[in-house]
């Protein structure tokens, strides 16, 4: 008898670890890698195809744009994503090459700690100065200019600046560069650039951090991190001259007139409407064009169609600005490029 009980549980023993290991290999786990800029919209989007495929498992790590586009290049993931989307000579690297697809969009806010300051208004010049570190001080005639009922203290201004490579550095230094000649000049444009003075943090959520430790401090972060810590926006001057405080209908109406290109790769630098808010900006997956495996292509392709058509009712919520449909449309007659 005690033979046959071990017989017993040595069948069930081996029939759950084939249940076990059949439910593992039906599991799909998807890696991405890349801007921090979109990061909580799309683990929102993952967290909700998951409900409805439970054998879909997307990680998605949030390590900055310039990250993100060397992993796409490297191969060591399924997708990436950039707010900087990929040059073209970064996409010559890529054996399978790239279909950048943006995927919603969002404004580049100017946060700030001053305590007893609730609305502040920075003319273009103004922030183009704190940047380059020519204003230094809350006091300065300059800002006391266009706030002139506001309780600005005499207080040193310190900037927060991003330390990594990121498509947010990218977006947010284009439109300075096109904005101030000096800009343009003495610090330039890109992913990384070398700040003229500030502390450097790592992520949106990094130098989200640095402005609510310090007043006093002011910085660039997405939308959606101000939005949901609470941080005070400033007010900034457009093209037009108008002041525009960041928010769904500014940031929409920034976006409203952008004319694609065939690679879907643009950015509205200095947008010229008078209700436009001056800093918003698409932001992209980036996809292989072919991939090995056909289900990995398959199921891809699949999450894409969900984030820019049911996922987009995030967007607003998070501080996204939702895709129009004509850029909608855009992305899903893109995405039949990729292949599997």
């Amino acid at each position: 008898m005690p033979s046959m009980k071990l017989k017993h549980v040595y069948l069930l023993s081996t029939a759950l670890l084939a249940v076990v290991g059949s439910t593992a290999s039906a599991q799909m786990t998807l890696n991405g890698a890349g801007a921090t800029f979109p990061a909580p919209l799309y683990q929102r989007w993952f967290a909700e195809y998951n409900k409805t495929h439970p054998d879909v498992q997307v990680n998605y790590q949030a390590v900055g744009s310039g990250s993100g586009i060397k992993q796409v290049i490297q191969g060591v993931v399924n997708f990436g994503a950039s707010d900087a989307a990929m040059t073209d000579e970064e996409i010559a690297k890529v054996a399978n090459g790239v279909v950048m697809l943006p995927m919603t969009a969002g404004s580049i806010v100017l946060a700030y700690n001053l305590p007893g300051v609730a609305e502040l208004k920075l003319s273009r010049d103004v922030y183009a100065g704190i940047f380059l570190g020519t204003i230094t001080n809350w006091n300065d005639a300059a800002i006391k200019k266009d706030n002139p009922t506001a309780n600005l203290p005499d207080l040193a201004i310190t900037v927060a600046y991003r330390s990594d490579g990121s498509g947010t550095n990218f977006v947010f230094t284009k439109h300075l560069a096109a904005i101030s000649a000096d800009f343009k000049t003495k610090v330039g444009e890109g992913k990384s650039v070398s700040w003229p003075a500030g502390v450097g943090g790592k992520g949106n959520d990094g130098v989200t951090s640095l402005i609510k430790q310090t007043p006093g401090t002011i910085g660039y972060v997405e939308y959606g991190y101000a939005k949901q810590n609470s941080l005070s926006m400033a007010s900034l001057q457009n093209k037009s001259g108008n002041f525009v405080a960041p928010g769904a209908k500014s940031g929409a109406a920034t976006l409203a007139s952008v004319e694609f290109p065939e690679n879907l790769r643009i950015w509205p630098s200095d947008p010229a409407g008078a209700e436009d808010y001056p800093i918003a900006t698409f932001t992209w997956l980036l996809l292989y064009g072919k991939y090995d495996d056909a289900k990995t292509a398959a199921t891809l392709k699949d999450i894409v169609k969900y984030g820019v058509t049911d996922g987009q009712k995030f967007a607003d919520e998070l501080g996204y600005i939702p895709l129009p449909d004509k850029v909608v449309k855009l992305v899903e007659a893109k995405l039949e490029k990729v292949q599997p």
